[in-house]
């Protein structure tokens, strides 16, 4: 109506704010803080992120010095060339939990992806059961099965609202159940020659399954830095409530997570099965624990959100190298189990550290 002064709401706008604009985790907001400390904030955190690095490279070096204090032998190329070749596998699966540990979830289905995948490529690939020689492809194939298992499991787990925890427990157990019934009471041997050279074929000194370690984590690093699974994960690990707000669909980025883990652990299941040269159900037995130790020794956090693919590789050779150590010096294996339990509970209460304040009750 002309003449109508009657003052109007301001209109706002439907459309969801960008994650870029949205505060950082603990940052501003709902706690009160001031804006002027959403800056503050973020660069502590960064801080934090440092220190734990450094923390752990400095532990890094502190076991290779003692090692190598203690033990000649340690010191030696082909002892070198040794250790990276007994991280490759760990490395791999590694990257692929990071990617879990970020959203601040956790993954126990190793053990069964593990097996079904290393039962399936052994009997894609040229193998003494039956007359299947699919080379390469059977590879493929089986990092798409280690990520369908992912996927699902992500699925189940936000589609479902199953804690990840049972939600992966529950998919090592089918894992297992399938790669039992495709065992079959015959373990099948792989006579692939070029899946066999990865473990026995050396470039450079190395094997050819340490290079594809390699590959596989500066892809996992890329995948973390460059693209939206990544860079979502870990402030989904952050504020999940946060990037919610933001407009970005969790779900899905949280399943697309699981799914690239899965696949990393399909990757690892070629490897185990090409370095023990058939196919065993138990493959995957225990790399459940060694790789979210691993992560988490790097300064990849439980509680998500910080850490990523280089700081769990930090963690990885600290194990590998650790393990070698004990080794040489004639530790027992069952030592060694124990220490690595110790070494896991010391490095959490170190990465929190820092940020014990603001977690307030720990669960």
């Amino acid at each position: 109506m002309a003449g109508d002064t009657t003052p109007h709401a301001p209109t706002r706008s439907l459309e969801p704010a960008p994650l870029a604009d949205a505060p950082a985790p603990g940052a501003g907001g709902g706690n009160g803080d001031a804006p002027g400390t959403t800056s503050g904030r973020a660069r502590a955190t960064r801080s934090a992120d440092v220190v734990q690095t450094r923390a752990s490279l400095i532990a890094l070096a502190v076991l290779v010095v003692v090692f190598a204090a203690i033990s000649p032998q340690f010191r030696t190329v082909g002892n070198l060339q040794q250790i990276i070749d007994a991280a490759a596998v760990l490395a791999v699966l590694a990257t692929g939990i990071t990617f879990v540990l970020l959203l601040g979830a956790i993954d126990l289905s190793l053990p069964g992806v593990i097996g079904a995948c290393a039962m399936t490529v052994s009997l894609l690939v040229a193998n003494s059961r039956n007359t299947q020689d699919l080379g390469l492809l059977g590879i493929g194939l089986t990092i798409l099965l280690g990520a369908g298992f992912g996927l699902l499991s992500g699925v189940l787990s936000t589609r479902l609202r199953i804690p990840t925890f049972m939600t992966t427990l529950g998919m090592s157990a089918i894992g297992l159940g399938i790669a039992t019934i495709l065992f079959a009471g015959v373990r099948p041997v792989v006579l692939d020659e070029g899946l066999g050279a990865w473990a026995a074929h050396r470039i450079g000194g190395f094997t050819v399954m340490s290079l594809l370690a390699v590959a596989a984590v500066a892809l996992g690093w890329a995948i973390q830095r460059w693209t939206r699974i990544g860079r979502y994960a870990a402030a989904i690990g952050g504020a999940e409530d946060i990037v919610l707000l933001s407009g970005v669909p969790v779900a899905r980025y949280k399943t697309l997570a699981f799914g690239v883990a899965g696949a990393f652990y399909g990757l690892g299941a070629v490897m185990l099965t090409a370095r023990l040269g058939s196919g065993v159900v138990e493959a995957g037995a225990g790399t459940d624990f060694a790789a979210i130790t691993a992560a988490v020794i790097g300064g990849t956090l439980l509680s998500g959100g910080r850490g990523g693919v280089l700081q769990s590789m930090i963690g990885v050779l600290a194990l590998t190298v650790l393990a070698n150590g004990l080794i040489l010096t004639g530790v027992s294996p069952y030592v060694q189990q124990a220490v690595q339990g110790v070494i896991v509970v010391l490095a959490v209460a170190v990465a929190t550290w820092p940020v014990r304040r603001r977690l307030g009750v720990v669960k």
